[in-house]
């Protein structure tokens, strides 16, 4: 369709041509004594226009003549930057098929083809900023991942020398990951907090900032951290769970000398936190060990009366001092509610043991024997019949515990330990 419109548009040109010359009956005449001469004034006419035609086609010619170098430069460059282009990306393709090396390699060609093989590692060729930036932080991971720290620095440097193109946060990113990857947490948060107040709220740097709290032991940043990931549905409620229960059982382990402050953090951790098993555990027994039974005693009797879970009796008892006749008289009413539980039985024949009551520390032992075997309960059988002077009885139940100790125990005497 085009053709044919320029065809008509020729031919209507050719046929105005026509009809004007027509119009013309004109002659030009040229004298130049003693020569003179004279055409039509038509072909006067395409005379000029021929001449202004050859006269421009020369002067082109001229202009295209002095102008062939700065062509072919900038052809060559072109080329150049196509070639770079090309191994821009096949550094990257071979990071992400885990080529290292030939990461380094095709990097390398990407900068010295461009600044040549005198370069200093600060060279910058301004018009291959973005080529240069993609192939040296392929570089700067690709010598992270062989863990070559004299390429590492290298490539460092060639990346601190783009900041000012505009690469400053891919090359901050990029050596908060290395940081964090190679646990250099002091190096990591150096080059977070260099990042402005913007970019830290980005989610790769609150990730990024997650990992560097939880490295640290920064338990109260970690928890801060996780809330806004889950909040922002970074994190879902499942992944955000495990996080905050790390953070929580950090901060207990930190708290663990000062059982005041633990039960202060205690009291204001979530209602719903509370409730779990190990982390109530790990509590109980750092106010346990510490001495503080009548807080161990609240946190154990709270939580039991709330959920069922008998390992968090075995600190309950073992706590020496307090209130025992009411932890006993506590135990004793769960008890009609637990009969068969193994543990209970045995936090009841500990805590007749603090109290001096043989007799009954005795029935509750047994009984706790009678519903599993154990061998904690067979280790205070031992005790209690040595402290009577039945060395017979305390005996045959230590070699009991010792012929227990081979097999699979139905459950553990220490749940969990002070230091972790």
């Amino acid at each position: 369709m085009k053709t044919l419109f320029w065809l008509l548009t020729l031919a209507a040109v050719a046929i105005g041509v026509a009809l004007l010359g027509r119009l013309t009956d004109g002659y030009v005449l040229w004298v130049m004594p003693p020569w003179r001469a004279e055409i039509s004034f038509n072909l006067f006419v395409l005379l000029q226009v021929a001449a202004l035609l050859v006269v421009y086609l020369l002067l082109r010619l001229i202009v295209n003549t002095l102008r062939l170098p700065s062509v072919v430069n900038a052809f060559r460059a072109r080329r150049a930057r196509r070639r770079e282009e090309r191994a821009a990306a096949e550094a990257l393709r071979q990071f992400w098929e885990g080529r290292y090396s030939q990461v380094l390699k095709s990097a390398a060609r990407v900068v010295d083809d461009k600044v040549g093989a005198g370069a200093t590692a600060a060279t910058v060729v301004p018009e291959m900023t973005d080529v240069q930036g993609i192939a040296t932080l392929a570089a700067l991971k690709a010598a992270h991942a062989l863990r070559d720290p004299e390429r590492i620095a290298f490539w460092q440097r060639r990346a601190e020398a783009l900041d000012a193109a505009g690469w400053r946060h891919a090359r901050l990113m990029a050596e908060i990951r290395i940081a964090l990857d190679a646990r250099d947490f002091a190096a990591a948060r150096i080059a977070l907090e260099q990042l402005g107040p913007k970019e830290r709220r980005q989610v790769s740097a609150q990730r990024f900032a997650l990992r560097l709290a939880q490295g640290q032991g920064d338990w109260t940043g970690m928890q801060r951290l996780a809330r806004q990931l889950e909040k922002h549905k970074v994190l879902l409620p499942e992944q955000a769970q495990p996080l905050r229960l790390h953070a929580f059982h950090g901060m207990l382990d930190s708290l663990q000398d000062d059982p005041v402050q633990l039960m202060r953090f205690w009291r204001d951790m979530p209602a719903a936190d509370r409730l779990d098993t190990r982390l109530a555990q790990r509590a109980a027994w750092a106010l346990a060990y510490a001495g503080h039974c009548t807080e161990c005693m609240q946190l154990v009797e709270d939580f039991l009366d709330e959920r069922w879970e008998s390992v968090l009796l075995e600190p309950y008892a073992e706590c020496k001092g307090g209130d025992v006749l009411g932890r006993i008289a506590h135990c004793e009413r769960w008890l009609h509610e637990h009969p068969q539980d193994a543990l209970l039985l045995l936090a009841l024949g500990r805590l007749c043991m603090q109290q001096q009551l043989w007799g009954k520390a005795q029935s509750f032992l047994e009984a706790s024997l009678a519903v599993t075997p154990n061998c904690a309960a067979h280790i205070e059988l031992a005790r209690l019949f040595d402290r009577l002077e039945r060395n017979d009885d305390a005996n045959r139940h230590y070699r009991a515990a010792a012929d227990c100790q081979n097999a699979k125990p139905q459950f553990q005497s220490r749940g969990i330990r002070k230091s972790v």
